[in-house]
């Protein structure tokens, strides 16, 4: 019996705007920057209030589908070395999240964790999400570092910084063109 939360069903969003956001933040860690620059957020924030409530949707069903296409990508990596992803990711995903106090609280991390288990089964985090309700200010920081510590690792993985905002990119390419 197929699942409502199947990520058949789920919307893609605004895929290309979740990934500038991630480029952006990913090139800012790799540059050494431990703060956001001033200019950069000046840019985020301004960004953000020019969305209207329906691309704001577009933004976070966009981040969810990052983090399923990442996800996807390691799960397939672990599949080829006979591990698992959850047993592999999770842990230190929780351990990167816990070091990150200001940008996600606590009490998100279950939340965060669950969306990168659903997408590991083949679920959409999106839609596995809003069996919950509507999406709370203090998930949506840790939603965007979800995102950016899947992108991480996978670059990590890869040897190359680029890997995952390419990844991404070329299936959007490929996508246009079916």
């Amino acid at each position: 019996m197929p699942s409502p939360c199947d990520a058949k069903y789920a919307p893609a969003g605004d895929v290309g705007a979740a990934l500038m956001m991630i480029d952006s933040r990913l090139k800012a860690v790799y540059s050494g920057r431990s703060a956001t620059d001033p200019e950069q957020q000046q840019l985020v924030d301004q960004f953000a209030a020019s969305l209207g409530p329906e691309e704001a949707n577009d933004l976070v069903d966009g981040a969810c589908t990052l983090i399923y296409m990442f996800v996807q990508w390691l799960r397939m990596a672990h599949e080829d070395q006979n591990t698992d992803v959850i047993e592999y990711v999770v842990p230190s995903f929780v351990a990167s999240m816990r070091m990150m106090p200001k940008s996600v609280r606590p009490e998100v991390i279950p939340t965060m964790v669950g969306m990168v288990v659903a997408a590991a089964t083949g679920l959409s985090p999106n839609l596995w999400r809003k069996q919950y309700g509507d999406w709370t200010g203090d998930e949506m920081n840790s939603l965007e570092a979800t995102a950016l510590l899947l992108a991480e690792h996978i670059n990590r993985l890869t040897g190359d910084r680029d890997f995952a905002t390419r990844m991404v990119t070329e299936a959007l390419s490929r996508s246009d063109l079916d």
